[in-house]
């Protein structure tokens, strides 16, 4: 499934709010993009909502992703409330993946938070619940916690440059699916030399290059653009493999 993030990029860089956020998810969906990744922090889930109305594609054909943030991690009660909020503001009855957004709160916040997450899937809320940014330590003790349903999900930021390769074994071990924010490298990177001779290779983008490498490591990538070429562009690594010997020269092969 194709995905696109709608968050920041960066510390300079705001999420697209407003008719450019509605704009960026009526390209995307019109991509072929089914996964849409926001969060209550990015302050566009309302314009998501409307964005998906205007396409005039199925709700049960869009897969949306939303997160709790920091602020709303005070415990059961109001993480309930932060749930019930974007639910609101994307006008759907149902959130298909809803993450924490970072383990900042604390241990026994953490806890409570989780907990709640468990109790909007009873209620039919939310389909599926995870986390984001977590490391290992905080997976851990979310695992050894023995909650009823462990989570599906930790998104966090990985590209050939940042791999977390204790994060991606641990989540392995579990079966907790890898989401890749951010598999650009904000930006970064896209002129490095090493990525434009294998881009030069495939006769593909080094954007393109990035995605796939997430892709072949069985990661979810969620690349953010609001450049609607670049967001036609991005959908274009699913027709190629990078060989064996480019994947371990781009820093990793976790086959």
């Amino acid at each position: 499934m194709k995905g696109i993030g709608m968050g920041g990029m960066g510390e300079n860089e705001v999420p697209p709010r407003g008719e450019i956020a509605q704009n960026v998810v009526l390209w995307a969906l019109e991509a072929g993009y089914r996964l849409i990744d926001t969060g209550s922090l990015y302050g566009n889930e309302e314009d998501i909502g409307i964005g998906i109305i205007k396409s005039g594609i199925p709700r049960d054909q869009i897969f949306i992703t939303t997160k709790i943030q920091d602020e709303d991690c005070e415990g059961y009660e109001q993480t309930l409330k932060a749930a019930d909020s974007s639910l609101s503001k994307l006008q759907t009855s149902y959130i298909d993946l809803l993450l924490l957004h970072t383990p900042k709160c604390g241990p026994q916040k953490r806890a409570e938070c989780f907990r709640a997450l468990q109790e909007l899937v009873k209620q039919g809320k939310v389909k599926s619940i995870g986390v984001s940014n977590y490391e290992v330590k905080h997976l851990k003790e979310l695992i050894d916690s023995n909650p009823e349903t462990i989570p599906a999900v930790n998104q966090i930021e990985i590209h050939p440059w940042n791999t977390r390769n204790d994060i991606v074994t641990y989540c392995a071990k579990h079966n907790i699916v890898m989401e890749a924010f951010a598999p650009l490298a904000k930006g970064k990177r896209l002129n490095d030399h090493v990525i434009i001779k294998i881009a030069e290779k495939y006769n593909k983008s080094t954007a393109q290059i990035l995605i796939r490498w997430c892709l072949q490591n069985n990661f979810i990538p969620l690349p953010k653009s609001v450049n609607k070429e670049h967001i036609i562009e991005n959908t274009k690594a699913f027709d190629f493999e990078i060989e064996k010997e480019d994947m371990i020269t781009l820093g990793t092969d976790f086959d």
